[in-house]
C-alpha cells in the first residue's frame, strides 16, 4: 500500500506515473467529480487544501524545490476517495516504510506483476510490468499518534498500447493515514487519502487530458481500495495464523534479511496469544491470501504454496 504501498499501487498502475484531475472538462461537459461519482474530487478546494497540507518546510531544499514546481502548475490532480481498513497498526506501519515488502508478497503470491526494488534509503526503482518504469522517492514521512503524513515523488515514462507514443512525467503524491478506532473484534481501524498532483511532460499533457483521465481516475480508486483490502487480509491472516505470516517472510527473497526478520516477528505480535501452530494452515495461507485476486481454477493449476 505504496507507501501503504497505497502510493506504490497508485504510481505502478496508472500508466503515466500519475492520477488525475484538474477541473478539466469531459464528456458532455461534466467534472470527473461528476462523471465518477466515487467519493473522490478534482475541485479547486481540495487541490488548495492538499497544497497547504505538504510538509513542505520539513523537507530538504532540493526536495522542497521538485515538489513546488509540481505543485504550482500541474497538468492533472485528483483527490481519492477514503479508503476505511482494518490493519494491525505496527504491521501498517512497516509496510508504509517498506513497501518493497508488500510488493514482493504480491510476487510470491502471483497477483502482481509490479516491481519495486530499493537503490537507497526512501528510494526506488519501479516497473509495473504493463510498461511503466521509473522511480520513486521518499521526499516526508511524519509520524504522530494521530496517524502520519508521506510524500513521494514519482518519476519515469510509459511505452505501450495505451498511448500512441511514450508518455513522461512526475507524479507528486500526499499519503495520509490515522487511526479511527477498533473493529469488534479489536483490530485497529486507519483511514487513507491519497491526493496526487500530475506534471506531464511535452505531447503527454494533451494525450493525458484528452485520452487517459478517465481509465486514471478509475484505475487510481480502484487500486488505492485493492491494496487497502491486501493490507487488511494480510493483517488477518497474522492474526489467525502467524506461522503461515512468518514462514511466507521466509520466501520473500528480493528483501533482506533484517527486514524479513522484522517483518516475521510483526506477524507473530499482531497472533493472538497462545494459538496454537497448525502446519497445514501455515502451508495453504499463500492461497488463501491469494484467492481474492486470482481466480479459484487458476489457484489450482498454478498450486501457489
Amino acid at each position: 500500500m505504496w507507501g501503504l504501498s497505497a502510493a506504490i499501487g497508485l504510481l505502478a498502475a496508472c500508466g503515466t506515473v500519475a492520477t488525475v484531475s484538474a477541473v478539466e472538462p469531459v464528456a458532455g461537459g461534466l467534472s470527473l467529480s461528476t462523471m465518477f461519482g466515487d467519493g473522490g474530487s478534482s475541485g479547486r478546494d481540495a487541490r488548495k487544501s492538499a497544497s497547504k497540507a505538504m510538509p513542505l518546510d520539513g523537507m530538504a531544499e532540493a526536495d522542497r524545490r521538485a515538489a513546488e514546481k509540481i505543485l504550482r502548475n500541474p497538468t492533472l490532480y485528483r483527490r481519492l476517495p477514503v479508503e476505511s481498513f482494518t490493519c494491525d497498526r505496527a504491521l501498517l506501519d512497516f509496510s508504509l516504510a517498506h513497501p518493497e515488502i508488500v510488493v514482493d508478497i504480491w510476487r510470491v503470491l502471483g497477483i502482481s506483476k509490479v516491481a519495486l526494488d530499493p537503490t537507497a534509503p526512501g528510494q526506488w526503482q519501479m516497473s509495473d510490468g504493463w510498461g511503466t518504469e521509473g522511480t520513486l522517492r521518499l521526499l516526508r514521512h511524519e509520524r504522530t499518534a494521530e496517524g502520519g503524513t508521506m510524500v513521494l515523488l514519482g518519476q519515469g515514462g510509459y511505452t505501450g498500447s495505451l498511448s500512441p507514443q511514450p508518455l513522461s512525467g512526475s507524479c507528486l503524491l500526499l499519503v495520509r493515514y490515522r487511526p479511527t478506532g477498533a473493529a469488534a473484534d479489536g483490530t485497529a481501524r486507519h483511514a487513507m487519502q491519497v491526493d496526487a498532483f500530475l506534471d506531464a511532460d511535452g505531447v503527454g499533457l494533451e494525450i493525458v487530458t484528452r485520452t487517459l483521465q478517465p481509465m486514471i481516475v478509475r484505475s487510481s480508486a480502484s487500486n488505492l481500495h485493492e491494496i487497502c483490502q491486501f493490507m487488511a487480509s494480510l493483517s488477518a491472516a497474522a492474526a489467525e495464523n502467524p506461522e503461515g505470516v512468518s514462514r511466507l517472510s521466509g520466501r520473500l527473497t528480493k528483501i533482506d534479511s533484517a527486514d524479513r526478520q522484522t517483518f516475521a516477528a510483526l506477524a507473530r505480535n499482531a497472533g493472538s496469544g497462545g494459538i496454537t501452530v497448525d502446519p497445514i494452515a501455515a502451508e495453504k495461507l499463500p492461497a488463501k491470501l491469494a484467492s481474492r485476486w486470482i481466480p479459484a481454477r487458476q489457484l489450482q493449476t498454478e498450486q501457489i504454496r
